[in-house]
């Protein structure tokens, strides 16, 4: 079963509105679909991509509970489609609202500290970064650059400082964090200095320069990052409707230096892993 572990919808009322929006936030970015749940099962079809893990993002405090009721509707309705849930750092009862998640079957949530204008390591995020390690939630956040915005939140120093204190408070041993974009738009050096070889996983969205107007990273480094970190800790990923999924799908299948053993993984078996429970 082939996912996609990194895309994201928006309602369809909002759906138009918050496109144009995004887009006219930065003149790199193109979309490839209307940003709908509809929009992503068609682009999902033609891409053969068997499972969509979709990542909403709270910018705002008080956004949980339409983002939660969203993504409920979404998991009950479509088997093939799996939406994380969505956390701001100002959030009140951050810990009744992560195990409200959890209880509903949720599997992880997704934070953004670009859009929140949070460090990683600041104590708001270290503390449901925290709970989501004790409850067994994954933490999927947008790493390095973002296009939009002048300062990098989540730069991979930052992220390994927070992993570090969060293993060493909690006790818990298993990876749990997802780093996107290679670990780390626009920071690559970085990445393979702090992040490379650590108890995280790696998401591959927007990583191709080969097939994305913006992008520092190439098939070369995807491949070195594999080889050094572990397919067995990297999740293919397309950050749609931000890239194509048929394109990013048949460039990764197409690329030299990575075995069909670690293509399988990386398209299949560590999102089956993940998605079945943190075991």
């Amino acid at each position: 079963m082939i996912t996609d572990f990194h895309t994201h919808v928006y309602p369809d009322k909002i759906a138009e509105r918050t496109m144009s929006a995004l887009l006219g936030s930065n003149d790199v970015v193109r979309a490839y679909s209307d940003g709908t749940v509809r929009g992503l099962l068609s682009s999902m079809e033609k891409s053969g991509i068997d499972r969509s893990v979709i990542l909403p993002v709270a910018t705002r405090k008080g956004q949980f509970d339409s983002i939660t009721r969203f993504a409920l509707g979404i998991n009950k309705t479509y088997p093939q489609l799996v939406s994380f849930g969505g956390i701001h750092p100002d959030d009140d009862d951050v810990p009744g609202k992560l195990r409200y998640l959890k209880d509903k079957g949720f599997k992880g949530i997704k934070i953004h500290p670009d859009y929140t204008g949070t460090f990683i390591d600041d104590e708001r995020y270290i503390n449901i970064i925290r709970e989501c390690a004790r409850l067994g939630l994954l933490v999927i956040t947008h790493a390095g650059v973002d296009p939009a915005f002048d300062v990098i939140h989540c730069t991979p120093q930052r992220a390994r400082a927070v992993m570090d204190r969060v293993f060493e408070e909690t006790g818990v041993t298993q990876p749990f964090m997802i780093f996107a974009h290679l670990g780390g738009m626009f920071v690559h050096q970085d990445v393979k200095k702090y992040l490379l070889g650590t108890d995280c996983y790696i998401d591959i969205s927007c990583s191709f320069k080969e097939i994305m107007d913006f992008c520092e990273t190439d098939d070369s480094d995807v491949a070195e990052v594999i080889k050094l970190h572990g397919a067995e800790k990297i999740l293919f990923a397309t950050d749609s409707p931000w890239n194509d999924q048929k394109e990013t799908i048949d460039h990764f299948r197409a690329m030299s230096g990575i075995s069909d053993e670690e293509k399988e993984l990386i398209l299949c078996k560590n999102a089956q892993r993940l998605l079945s429970g943190l075991q």
